[in-house]
């Protein structure tokens, strides 16, 4: 028989789990559907994990610094301390007992299962457990919903269709961020922020790192100035990098594993990453209850995150950016609306994209948000462009090592207001903070003109970015 409730919130990702906490604390019967760990990729495998092994690497690069600069240092690298925090204190072992506690003391009940959302505010879950105690079948539970259905099954690594490579034990984000030890080498498959940001952090650990991109530049999807910067600097700290450059094949033999690259080319190493994107989970709903066709890549949703009657979906589903920041964000938006529903208050305002920041945490840092030029120019923009680089500033003349960077600046120059900026250098993503603001309130470029800018500080680069704004 199916169990009534309120709500069933089928994944349980940040965005899954902060609807489901929020709507349980508000007095509604909220069951939680997870399959895997509750509180999904960012805090085992992705944003925390990958994170501390990023500020692990920079303190290893700070310390590489000192020469020159503040005397002398002898750097021995040492991942065993990065593995035992990870695994210590982000990740407890990969144990989620404390977060399903926290979930299920606000008041919700929390089902381990491989959910499926069938319509009609519908989800069956299969537990994995035996149905009847003596081996005979697997137990699945069937929850309706009164209200509704959130949606939150987030995304998986997706592999290119490279001749051999489902046939080989490569590495994703997780076995990369999971490993007790730093690999001697390393091939990695994929130039966008998972595969530059483990690279380098691998890389000064002492391992041979190979990556190949098939784009011309990595993290292509940013400012061609920002990825031609990461590149310069990752080809300097020792990184074998190969843009342009598609895998025909892969194998794996005698520990070793080989791509063969389109132009003939072969690469090896002891382990292979692979960090080409993520593919939302869609397997797990109903397409036709949703209106989504066989090839559909993600589910549309309105500004309140209404996918259909009772239906909402969020985070990586919906294509709005697959970071956790926009699942939270959503998450807000659409426990006002679940709320709503129930008649518990108004909905509010909708979803709004205009200025969705995002970090690649290498070093240097890159922040961005709103357009690049590109795009701002593919929507018929009439754009203008003000750059700087930060070694021309102050603070950058001041830091010295390490002090690569550059503030790039897209506006719509009709309106006179910013619809992109980049941020790249030390600190980047914090930079970024105002220049989001900026973005999202339509600021008047002239009146970010006449604000005063704290010096010597890094964000003062914005000023010059301005200035070069005004003389195009």
């Amino acid at each position: 028989m199916a169990r009534e409730c309120d709500v069933v919130v089928l994944g349980m990702g940040p965005g899954g789990e902060e609807v489901a906490g929020r709507l349980a604390e508000a007095g509604l019967d909220v069951v939680g559907v997870e399959a895997e760990l509750l509180g999904g990729e960012c805090p085992y495998w992705a944003c925390v994990p990958s994170k501390m092994m990023v500020r692990a690497g920079d303190l290893l690069a700070e310390a590489r610094r000192v020469p020159g600069m503040a005397g002398t240092a002898r750097v021995e690298p040492d991942f065993t301390p990065v593995h035992a925090r990870i695994r210590d204190e982000a990740t407890a072992d990969w144990d989620d007992a404390a977060a399903v506690e926290r979930f299920t003391a606000k008041g919700g009940r929390f089902v381990r299962g491989r959910g499926r959302f069938t319509g009609q505010g519908r989800v069956e879950v299969d537990t994995g457990r035996d149905g009847d105690g003596d081996g005979g079948g697997t137990a699945a539970e069937t929850f309706t919903a009164r209200v509704g259905v959130v949606l939150a099954t987030g995304s998986a690594p997706a592999a290119p269709p490279v001749p051999g490579l489902d046939q080989v034990p490569y590495w994703t984000n997780r076995e990369a961020v999971s490993a007790a030890e730093a690999p001697e080498s390393l091939l990695v498959l994929g130039g966008g922020a998972v595969g530059v940001e483990l690279a380098q952090s691998y890389a000064r650990f002492g391992t041979r790192v190979t990556l190949v991109e098939a784009s011309a530049r990595v993290v292509s999807a940013e400012e061609p100035e920002a990825g031609d910067l990461l590149l310069e600097v990752l080809r300097r700290e020792g990184l074998t990098v190969l843009t342009g450059a598609r895998a025909a094949a892969a194998r794996y033999a005698d520990g070793a594993f080989v791509l063969t690259l389109d132009g003939g080319e072969e690469v090896s190493a002891e382990k292979l990453l692979v960090a080409t994107g993520r593919r939302p989970r869609l397997d797990a709903l109903d397409r036709a209850a949703l209106g989504l066709g066989a090839e559909a890549r993600r589910v549309e949703v309105d500004a309140h995150m209404r996918a259909a009657p009772g239906v909402w979906a969020l985070g990586d589903l919906v294509g709005e950016g697959a970071f956790t920041h926009v699942a939270m964000y959503q998450a807000d938006v659409a426990v006002r609306a679940v709320l709503a529903a129930a008649g518990r208050g108004e909905a509010g305002p909708g979803a709004d994209y205009r200025a969705v920041p995002h970090v690649t945490f290498t070093d240097p840092e890159i922040g961005s948000v709103g357009l690049t030029e590109a795009v701002a120019r593919e929507r018929g923009l009439t754009v203008r462009t003000g750059t700087a680089r930060v070694p021309d500033g102050v603070r950058g003349w001041i830091h010295k090592a390490g002090n690569d960077g550059l503030i790039k600046l897209v506006e719509d120059a009709e309106r006179g207001v910013l619809v992109g900026a980049t941020a790249a250098g030390p600190m980047g993503g914090e930079v970024l903070y105002g220049l989001a603001v900026a973005v999202r309130a339509a600021v008047p470029t002239a009146t970010l003109r006449d604000m005063m800018f704290a010096f010597p500080t890094f964000h003062r680069s914005v000023l010059e970015a301005l200035g070069d704004l005004a003389a195009d």
